[in-house]
């Protein structure tokens, strides 16, 4: 991991690739420090390092804080919700949250384009009453208009999450457990807080930087308003290594199947990856690289996480980063694109020897 002066890693403390294409894991690699700051020294603007011999070396099983990858678990729990008829992507909201004001609809959330703003400050109020007062105060005057332009929120999916709780009569840890995460065995996935070992630190959150108090965090879900919520959110709270990320994008390119278990039919599958993309985003360079442009799917996670799955070749990339590690700064996407790219270029060489083309 090359690194800056005064200790500062260029993008991340360490980070963990992982890619393969059809049934075959064709690169698996870790690199750097999964901990290795105590602190941020705000004055110097560097971390402050551990003493060496606590430094912990990034591995290929090292668990980290998706961040907002938690979202595709809440789309697919979604999507199972239609399926078995408890759900109907153009539901209204308020006719499952009586409290949300009328007009926005499942697939609107789904989709970006309810017209709620990115966030709201739930860490700032105590008891899940007053926090749940922001939400309703917004869907009663969004940002936008409800079906207008997409716009990135955080609130569209904690909407989700109450939606799906109130159809189900279950928390969303449990509708992930039972519907995703067990039957395909990905055991290492699960909301947190988890006992810190083999789980990458993330930031020293404090303020003024940060939006809370907490210190330097490690196995505790790291946005301030996933765990204002309780950690268990829609849009943020998951924590998984790449090698169970792995295979559930192997089930979605499997068509919703891995194995002996399905998760999903093939046609709730088409509904998640095809344009516009219900929860994940389709073709979007910025993190996707040259596997952009002919249908790809995938997202990102602030804390340095994302996935990309593209039809087209069967090929699938997870990268996860602690580029928060010891303080977050505004994600810079670009060696996801060019991990991405790298893997466009490899199965596109593969063809061109003589390998099997794309399916």
């Amino acid at each position: 991991m090359r690194e800056l002066p005064e200790g500062r890693p260029a993008w991340c403390a360490g980070a963990v690739v992982l890619a393969g294409r059809g049934p075959v894991v064709a690169a698996e690699a870790a690199a750097g420090w999964a901990v290795r700051y105590r602190a941020f020294d705000p004055e110097r603007d560097r971390g402050l390092d551990l003493p060496r011999d606590l430094w912990e070396p990034m591995r290929v099983g090292t668990v980290f804080d998706l961040a907002s990858l938690s979202k595709l678990f809440t789309a697919i729990v979604a999507l199972q919700q239609v399926e078995c008829g408890r759900l109907d992507l153009d539901d209204e909201v308020h006719t499952h949250l009586p409290a949300f004001a009328p007009g926005g609809t499942i697939r609107q959330l789904l989709t970006h384009t309810s017209g709620l703003s990115p966030e709201l400050p739930f860490h700032d109020r105590t008891g899940r009453a007053a926090q749940l007062e922001l939400l309703w105060a917004q869907a009663a005057a969004p940002a936008g208009p409800p079906g207008g332009a997409r716009r990135y929120s955080d609130l569209n999916f904690i909407t989700l999450q109450l939606v799906l709780e109130s159809v189900t009569g279950h928390r969303l840890d449990a509708l992930v457990r039972e519907g995703i995460t067990r039957p395909l065995d990905m055991v290492s996935t699960s909301y947190g807080p988890l006992a810190p070992p083999g789980v990458a630190a993330t930031e020293d959150q404090r303020r003024p930087w940060g939006k809370a108090d907490r210190g330097m965090l490690r196995g505790v879900v790291h946005d301030e308003n996933a765990w204002a919520l309780g950690g268990v959110a829609g849009h943020a709270g998951l924590f998984a290594t790449a090698q169970d990320l792995a295979v559930l994008c192997r089930a979605l390119l499997n068509g919703g199947a891995y194995g002996t278990a399905r998760i999903l039919g093939a046609e709730a599958v088409a509904a998640l990856l095809d344009p516009p993309g219900l929860g994940f985003g389709v073709d979007q360079p910025y993190f996707m690289g040259e596997l952009a442009g002919r249908g790809a799917a995938g997202h990102t996670g602030f804390t340095g996480t994302s996935l990309v799955l593209d039809r087209a070749t069967d090929t699938f990339l997870v990268l996860l980063a602690n580029t928060v590690h010891p303080r977050r700064t505004g994600g810079d996407s670009a060696p996801r694109a060019r991990a991405a790219t790298c893997l466009a270029r490899a199965v596109t060489d593969r063809a061109d020897r003589g390998g099997p083309a794309a399916p």
